[in-house]
């Protein structure tokens, strides 16, 4: 099967920041991977790196042929890495079409950028600064399907435990996190976000909640996940300005006055506006 890759990887991130032009019929890679590309003394690496970049490019499966067409490469030079490729799991042949697609292995390695150390730690120090400013709890989550999977926790001192522990999930819909990412995709998305949530309400309702959550950029909660506490969230975008996660603050109802969650917010965003570069060389 032919896997979709996520584009909060780090292949992801490589891949679709290059070959997203093309001039001629060819894609033209970043000034990044040009500057790489002419400095590696490791062909077979450099090669592989371009036809899982081209791979990644394109919607459907490409045969062979089109592939040593794209990059210039010899026949037994594609045909060699592409064997290598498939037996690694990156690529997956499919004879009757007689093309190559991206696997499974090349999906899991950009996933699991994300959900490991990279992001997790660079948001190590806001959070913690922010879940301390509010004496709760910060959290760091990403979007799966129609849920929200809790990355990290950081617990200030004093702070009661919460169920928002690392590796929980809870319904999107629910959290201030999840709603603040779905306001970042595309309608049609999160529409299909609301139908598989199996939740109730009008998508009509929903569409316009996530609207008013997109024109001011965050989102909030008022005891909807835990009793007796409110949070609030913004979203992390990486290069194509879609949700890589989002980051939320978990505080007493009623402790913080309209100033310090003004603050509070500010310091969210000014995180996530670093993360966003730090991680994918853009402003989130």
């Amino acid at each position: 099967m032919v896997m979709a890759l996520s584009t909060s990887g780090v292949l992801g991130a490589w891949f679709e920041r290059g070959w997203n032009t093309y001039a001629h019929g060819r894609p033209v890679c970043s000034a990044l991977q040009w500057e790489f590309m002419a400095k590696s003394q490791v062909p077979a690496a450099r090669n592989t790196l371009a036809i899982l970049t081209l791979l990644s490019s394109i919607d459907v499966p490409i045969s062979a042929s089109r592939i040593r067409s794209e990059l210039d490469l010899p026949r037994s030079t594609t045909y060699h890495l592409l064997n290598e490729l498939v037996e690694a799991g990156f690529v997956v042949h499919i004879p009757e079409q007689q093309a190559y697609g991206l696997g499974l292995a090349a999906y899991s390695m950009a996933s699991a950028y994300t959900t490991q150390q990279p992001l997790v730690r660079l948001a190590s120090k806001h959070m913690k600064k922010i879940a301390s400013f509010m004496g709760g709890s910060g959290h760091l989550s990403r979007l799966s399907g129609s849920e929200i999977v809790y990355l990290q926790e950081y617990r200030a001192e004093g702070a009661p435990s919460l169920i928002t522990e690392k590796g929980v999930r809870l319904s999107a819909l629910s959290t201030a996190s999840g709603r603040v990412m779905l306001a970042q995709l595309p309608e049609v998305e999160a529409g299909a976000v609301f139908a598989a949530s199996g939740q109730g309400g009008r998508l009509r309702d929903f569409r316009e909640r996530l609207a008013q959550v997109r024109l001011r950029g965050w989102d909030e909660e008022v005891e909807e996940v835990s009793k007796g506490q409110a949070s609030v969230a913004v979203a992390l975008q990486d290069h194509l300005q879609r949700p890589a996660a989002a980051l939320a603050v978990t505080f007493p109802f009623g402790s913080a006055d309209d100033a310090r969650k003004d603050k509070c917010l500010n310091m969210l965003s000014n995180a996530a506006k670093s993360l966003g570069e730090r991680m994918y060389g853009r402003v989130g």
